[in-house]
């Protein structure tokens, strides 16, 4: 009888997937635990074969410990033989209809002992390992798979530090029954219960998302089918203008995957490269010629301490004495933590860009007022500052410099979603085009218009990875 209840689980697990969802799982047991599969499905044995550790691993990654500490946790009551360190067929499964299909509270049963093989609570230094693996996992998958969409370990920074940033900050969401989150050495000696990491999971979509990128695509399972990857299409956005240019981006992986979760759904498709330091000189005239009117785009600069951070405009920059922007701007930081902040309500400061003016402050600016900016790029350019006392006004932020007043080491921006038909042209204008005067004084001071041998072809979609 108990197997027979059993067998009606295992159905109900099995009836959520797809009749080709299904071969697909079958497909990949199959290969794991290196048999065939039709000759024992003729004679009802299929069930019998199993996967072991060994099998997994030969897929190499951080997480195949913990993925099949999870299939092994998977209770098959009624079974009369010991728990096997073999996977049977139906915990192999379950295991996929509940990390895949399943809700939180079917989810978290798993994670748990994914984050620990031992029953009971879990400690925050253990959530911190298996978020890192995780990250990590994810990074390495899509890197094997090919589908870092034009980005590659290369031309961003070493994720080694973003995996770290990025674990820290989702963990930061932990909130214990009382509400209270606890910080720092005492996060990672809290001990959290399975309903507070339910509740972690549920308000925090990236490790279900993150999850799901791992066996997706790491075990290749699901990965192909229309529909299945919906929640996994934009995690990385396309990346266009950086490559065969050898310049190394200031993001990381998984910064580059937290930031674009936190754009507008619309913009998480695809970024372009429109300006860097590191290709087109350290000027704030060069800043100018290659931003203005290019749809919204994310500013990040590093300076010479090392931080790393910057901010998402939601409108085209436009060179004008006044603030522009709407309440989808954001500050955010990537190094040394990796947070992101959202505007207030308090004013509309939300983005400021002015250039040759006499009377009002030129530089580029976001948040807080002018004198005060949350991020501000001086016009002479090379210097900058991040004044917030204790915070921000407009996002909130705090410095996001190390030092209140910064030298600027390097500065990237990046077009989010598709560029305005207008920035489309052939014929691209620089700032100089713009401002007949200051094409004039260049020309009084003999100064070529240097600005002329820069402009770039516009890269056609053959960047598409």
């Amino acid at each position: 009888k108990m197997g027979n209840a059993e067998s009606n689980a295992y159905r109900n697990h099995l009836s959520r997937f797809l009749p080709e969802e299904q071969s697909d799982i079958d497909g990949v047991f199959d290969t794991l635990s290196g048999s065939s599969g039709s000759a024992g499905a003729k004679n009802g044995k299929a069930t019998k074969k199993t996967v072991s550790l060994a099998a997994l691993q030969a897929r190499q990654y951080q997480m195949t410990v913990r993925l099949y500490n999870g299939m092994k946790s998977i209770d098959l009551t009624g079974k009369s033989s010991a728990p096997s360190e073999q996977i049977a067929k139906e915990q192999f499964v379950i295991f996929m209809s509940n990390l895949l299909k399943g809700n939180a509270d079917e989810k978290v049963t798993i994670i748990m002992r994914m984050i620990s093989k031992t029953e009971g609570p879990v400690k925050g230094k253990q959530i911190q390992e298996f978020t890192e693996d995780l990250i990590t996992s994810v990074v390495h998958v899509l890197n094997y798979r090919k589908e870092l969409r034009g980005w590659n370990l290369e031309n961003t920074r070493d994720s080694a530090s973003g995996v770290k940033a990025l674990a820290s900050q989702l963990l930061s969401e932990l909130k214990l029954a009382d509400g209270t989150k606890p910080v720092g050495p005492q996060l990672m000696e809290t001990n959290f219960d399975q309903s507070v990491i339910e509740d972690w999971v549920y308000r925090v979509p990236q490790i279900s998302v993150f999850l799901s990128v791992v066996i997706r695509q790491g075990l290749h399972v699901l990965h192909s089918l229309p529909d299945q990857t919906k929640d996994i299409l934009n995690l990385v956005p396309g990346c266009k203008g950086i490559k065969g240019r050898g310049l190394v981006s200031l993001f990381d992986i998984p910064s580059i995957i937290y930031i674009n979760s936190h754009l507008p759904a619309e913009l998480q498709h695809k970024w372009q490269l429109l300006f860097s330091s590191r290709l087109h000189g350290e000027s704030f005239s060069q800043l100018c010629g290659h931003i203005v009117n290019k749809g919204p785009c994310i500013v990040i600069l590093k300076d010479l301490d090392g931080y790393i951070f910057g901010g998402f405009a939601s409108h085209p920059w436009e060179v004008k004495p006044q603030f522009q922007g709407d309440n989808r701007c954001f500050l955010f930081s990537v190094f040394p933590s990796l947070a992101v902040y959202t505007y207030t309500g308090y004013n509309d400061h939300y983005m400021y860009l002015n250039h040759g003016q006499q009377t009002m402050p030129n530089g580029l600016g976001m948040g807080g007022q002018h004198g005060y900016f949350g991020l501000w790029i001086d016009g002479d350019y090379g210097k900058g500052h991040s004044k917030a006392k204790p915070r921000c006004t407009t996002y909130n932020s705090p410095q996001l410099s190390a030092k209140e007043d910064f030298t600027l080491d390097a500065m990237e921006v990046w077009a989010v979603g598709d560029l305005p038909e207008s920035a489309g042209t052939k014929g691209k204008k620089s700032i100089l085009d713009v401002d007949p005067q200051a094409q004039a004084l260049l020309e009084m001071a003999g100064k070529s218009r240097q600005s002329e041998g820069l402009r770039e072809p516009l890269e056609e979609d053959e960047d598409d990875d």
